[in-house]
């Protein structure tokens, strides 16, 4: 039976940077995948800040979601202004309502960037009243909660991304460099403004994405390696010993529980 995957992000690029090679798999065993930016990026430059930016940023987004055939959706709120407000949280949960998804992945709680943590919020809070027919009533509520599990990260405080799913994403690692090579404002621009290394960013095309793809094989490495058990667990010692590159998820408690049913129903095709 096809799935409905959605990952909400707080900015374009959030989703396919921390789930893209999940988002790749999802698509490519048939099921529907959404990608969503809760604000529009409009502060994701060094020189290029405003509307001429999230126009930008939209068609950025929009152009990875088509790599893999997936929706990628950018909502208008300012970049750095995103807040916990009833509006928005009615947004978000029209939001969830609409797409029905079996799996939601969302940035978790604690965070360096206030965008992320109150898109967390956002979801946790809809996260039950999606099912309540007098909230948001112009949407049709849903009956059940979809699994909600927190894309990875490396903040320690107040606990430690704590994962109980890790996935291969070593077949699709090139359909994630090519979404991430989309955000051409972020990557190849803004991010290496940010980080003091826009000097080190090449001039080509081509130069610049298999720059690129060595900075993403050695994220996705280091998770495989920091994730080595769940792998050993979910795909047997011989294969889950020499998975390259992973991505993992932590359950939310506020969803459906991912038990033992849903891990094989979600995840079994990954």
């Amino acid at each position: 039976m096809p799935l409905r995957l959605l990952i909400i992000g707080a900015h374009p690029d959030d989703a396919d940077f921390a789930a893209g090679g999940t988002a790749a798999l999802y698509a490519a065993a048939g099921h529907t995948v959404g990608m969503v930016s809760l604000t529009n990026g409009d502060a994701g430059h060094h020189d290029m800040p405003g509307p001429k930016l999230a126009e930008r940023r939209r068609k950025e987004a929009a152009a990875a979601g088509a790599v893999i055939g997936a929706l990628y959706e950018t909502f208008d709120i300012h970049d750095g202004e995103l807040m916990p407000t009833l509006e928005n949280r009615c947004k978000v949960i029209e939001l969830i309502r609409a797409f029905n998804p079996d799996l939601l992945l969302t940035h978790r709680p604690n965070d360096y960037h206030p965008d992320h943590r109150y898109t967390s919020q956002l979801v946790q809070d809809a996260a039950y009243m999606i099912t309540v027919p007098a909230v948001a009533p112009g949407t049709p509520h849903l009956m059940k909660n979809p699994v909600i599990a927190y894309l990875p990260d490396e903040f320690r405080r107040p606990y430690p991304f704590s994962p109980s799913v890790a996935v291969d994403v070593g077949s699709v690692v090139e359909k994630i460099v090519a979404m991430l090579h989309c955000h051409q404002s972020q990557f190849y621009e803004w991010l290496a403004y940010n980080t003091g290394t826009l000097d080190q960013v090449p001039s080509r095309d081509d130069e610049r994405r298999a720059w690129l793809g060595s900075q993403v094989e050695e994220r996705l490495r280091n998770q495989a390696d920091r994730f080595r058990p769940l792998l050993v667990e979910r795909y047997g010692a011989n294969r889950g010993g020499a998975v390259k590159f992973a991505e993992a998820f932590e359950p939310c408690e506020y969803g459906a529980p991912l038990d033992a049913a849903a891990m094989t129903r979600l995840f079994s095709f990954c």
